[in-house]
C-alpha cells in the first residue's frame, strides 16, 4: 500500500509541476506598482521584488504601455546582468543605483541569451521599451524619483 500511496503522491507532484510550469508561459501583469519619475515624465511601473517575479520579469508580454516599464528591486547592490530570453518585446534596461542615478543603459533585443550588465554594483534595473529614454532625452547620470530610491537612503 505505501508503494502505491508514493506513486499517488509522485504523480500528484508532477500535476503540479506541469501547472506551475504552464503558469509561467504567461506574462505576469498582477505585480504591485509604484510611480516613479525620469525628470518630467511620469513611468507607471511594476515591481519585481522576489527571485521569481524577477526571474519570470517581462517574459511573455506582447505589449506594453509606453510610459510603462519594471523596476526589478534587489536586496543589496551587485553587479547585475539581464537577457531576454523568452522576452518578445524589445527593451532598454536603465541600471540604477540607490539614489536613482541611472549608470548605464542597455539596448536589450527580443528571444537572445546575450548578456547585459550593470557598469558597477546596482540594486535596481528599470526596463522600458527599446528607446524609450533615449526619446526623452534621458541618459546614463540621469536621476529617477520614487519610494524606491527615497527608501534607499
Amino acid at each position: 500500500m505505501h508503494k502505491y500511496l508514493s506513486r499517488a503522491v509522485l504523480a500528484l507532484s508532477l500535476v503540479g509541476a506541469s501547472t506551475l510550469a504552464l503558469a509561467q508561459e504567461g506574462p505576469q501583469m498582477n505585480l504591485p506598482r509604484t510611480a516613479l519619475t525620469a525628470g518630467i515624465y511620469q513611468i507607471d511601473t511594476q515591481l519585481a521584488l522576489t527571485p521569481e517575479q524577477r526571474e519570470i520579469g517581462l517574459m511573455f508580454r506582447r505589449e506594453m504601455p509606453q510610459q510603462e516599464g519594471m523596476l526589478f528591486v534587489f536586496e543589496q547592490p551587485g553587479t547585475q546582468c539581464f537577457w531576454m530570453k523568452n522576452t518578445i518585446l524589445p527593451l532598454t534596461a536603465a541600471f540604477v543605483d540607490d539614489q536613482g542615478v541611472i549608470v548605464n543603459l542597455a539596448d536589450m533585443k527580443p528571444q537572445t541569451t546575450d548578456s547585459h550588465c550593470s557598469a558597477k554594483p546596482v540594486r535596481y534595473v528599470l526596463e522600458m521599451n527599446v528607446g524609450w529614454f533615449a526619446k526623452k532625452g534621458i541618459k546614463a547620470g540621469s536621476k529617477l524619483g520614487g519610494k524606491p530610491f527615497e527608501m534607499a537612503k
